[in-house]
C-alpha cells in the first residue's frame, strides 16, 4: 500500500468515526418511524444533549483516546488511564465536557478510576453487552493488522473487556476488526463479508467458545445480512445491534455520505451506529470520500487533524 494512500485510510477512519458520531448526536433516540418523515440530511445541533452541529459523543472520544495511546505501543493500563481523564476531566472530549456514557462503560471507569486493573474493570455479565467497546476499538485494527489471527484476536478481547469483558461484546468487537483488516488489506468488501462466514466460526470453535455464542451472530456469519430489509435490521445499543446495522448500512450503500446518513435514519442508537458504519465507510472509501462541509463542521477539526498525523507517522 502507497503511504498516501494508507494516510488516508488513518484519515479516513478517524473522520469518518467523528462523522457519522456527530451526524447522530442530535436525533440520539429518535425512533425509525420519526426519521422517515423527518431524515438526517446534513448536520444540524440540538437533540437530547443540546449539542452544536459537528459535536462529537463519548463514541468519538474514546475512540480518539484509544489511537493516542497506541501512538506509544500497547497498554492497557494506558488507555484505561486516557478513558478515566476524558470522562472526569474531559480531555479528548469535543467542548470540555463528557456526555453520553453508556452504563457499562461508566461503571467500568469508575473501577479503574479507583484503581482496579484494566484486566478486571469490564462487566462479565450477559446483560452488560452494550456497544461500548465496539464503538471505540476501530484503530486497533492499524496496530494489530500484520499480527497472527490469535495475536489479533487477544489484544482485541483486552482493548474490550477494559469495559466489556462478555464474550458477546469480544466477538462482536473482533468480527468488526477483522472486517476493518480485510479492507485495509485492500479486499473488497463483499470478498471481507464472504471470507469471514468461513474464517471466525472455525477460529472461534478452534478456541472452545460456545456455539451458542457463536450461532447469535448468524445474520452475519451464515446469512447475507445485506439482503435483509430494514426492518430486520435493529438498530438498539445492544452490540449485535449496532455490529448488524452498521454492517448492513456499510453493505447495502456505495459511498460514504449514504452510508452514514442509512445508519443515523434507522434511529434510536444514532450516534453509535453512525460512528461504527462511519469508521468502516470511511476506511474503505477514503478520507476525501467525506464531504468536507461535514469534516470541516467537526469539533476540534485541526486536533483531529493532528492526532492522525501522529498516528500516521507512528504507524509507518
Amino acid at each position: 500500500m502507497k503511504k498516501n494512500e494508507f494516510k488516508e485510510k488513518v484519515k479516513g477512519l478517524l473522520f469518518g468515526t467523528a462523522v457519522g458520531d456527530a451526524l447522530g448526536v442530535p436525533v440520539e433516540f429518535k425512533s425509525r418511524e420519526y426519521l422517515k418523515t423527518n431524515p438526517v440530511k446534513d448536520m444540524i445541533s440540538g437533540g437530547v444533549h443540546n449539542q452544536a452541529a459537528g459535536t462529537w459523543s463519548d463514541d468519538s472520544s474514546l475512540t480518539f483516546c484509544l489511537a493516542e495511546s497506541l501512538i506509544k505501543g500497547f497498554s492497557p493500563k494506558d488507555v484505561a488511564d486516557k478513558f478515566v481523564k476524558s470522562v472526569y476531566e474531559g480531555y479528548w472530549t469535543a467542548n470540555g465536557r463528557f456526555f453520553d456514557l453508556g452504563y457499562a462503560t461508566g461503571v467500568a471507569i469508575k473501577k479503574l478510576k479507583s484503581g482496579v486493573s484494566p484486566l478486571k474493570s469490564g462487566a462479565k455479565t450477559e446483560d452488560s453487552n452494550g456497544n461500548g467497546s465496539l464503538m471505540r476499538i476501530s484503530p486497533l485494527v492499524f496496530y494489530i493488522y500484520k499480527e497472527p489471527i490469535l495475536d489479533r484476536y487477544k489484544k482485541t478481547k483486552i482493548i474490550s473487556s477494559i469495559t466489556h469483558a462478555h464474550m458477546r461484546s469480544v466477538i462482536s468487537c473482533f468480527y468488526y476488526i477483522e472486517f476493518l483488516r480485510g479492507i485495509l488489506l485492500g479486499e473488497e468488501k463483499f470478498e471481507t463479508y464472504s471470507r469471514l462466514k468461513k474464517e471466525i466460526p472455525s477460529f472461534l470453535s478452534s478456541l472452545k467458545v460456545k456455539n451458542k455464542e457463536i450461532e447469535i451472530f448468524d445474520k452475519l456469519l451464515s446469512g447475507d445480512i445485506y439482503k435483509l430489509k430494514e426492518s430486520d435490521i435493529s438498530s438498539s445499543g445492544y452490540v449485535l445491534h449496532t455490529l448488524e446495522a452498521s454492517v448492513w448500512c456499510f453493505m447495502t450503500t456505495d459511498n460514504f455520505k449514504n452510508a452514514v446518513l442509512k445508519a443515523v435514519n434507522l434511529g434510536e442508537d444514532t450516534d453509535s451506529v453512525g460512528a461504527v458504519s462511519g469508521a468502516m465507510a470511511g476506511l474503505y472509501y477514503g478520507f476525501s470520500s467525506i464531504p468536507k462541509k461535514w469534516t470541516k463542521k467537526l469539533a476540534r477539526y485541526g486536533d483531529i487533524i493532528k492526532l492522525s498525523d501522529s498516528f500516521y507517522i507512528f504507524l509507518k
